[in-house]
């Protein structure tokens, strides 16, 4: 009685998830300056734009998997 539902693999795939998201919310960082009065083009470039929420959605994804995920079949460590 004393199992957990998630198996140590499915932790490991949840950890990737969170670190894939926070890779995705370093690349969203930067961009400002220090004079309110000067715009910067640099906040609206594709790496802020594009490929940071796409690696957010992808982390996001990476740990639904491994929530949802069932546990068991070959090479699965059940304990």
């Amino acid at each position: 009685m004393n199992k957990m539902s998630i198996t140590k693999k499915g932790l490991r795939l949840l950890l990737a998830g969170v670190l894939v998201m926070l890779a995705g919310f370093v690349l969203m960082t930067g961009g400002g300056v220090k004079d309110p009065a000067v715009f910067n083009y640099s906040m609206f470039d594709f790496r802020r734009l594009v490929a940071a929420p796409v690696v957010i959605i992808a982390g996001v994804v990476v740990c639904v998997v491994a929530i949802m995920r069932r546990p068991g079949g070959e090479g699965e460590d059940q304990e």
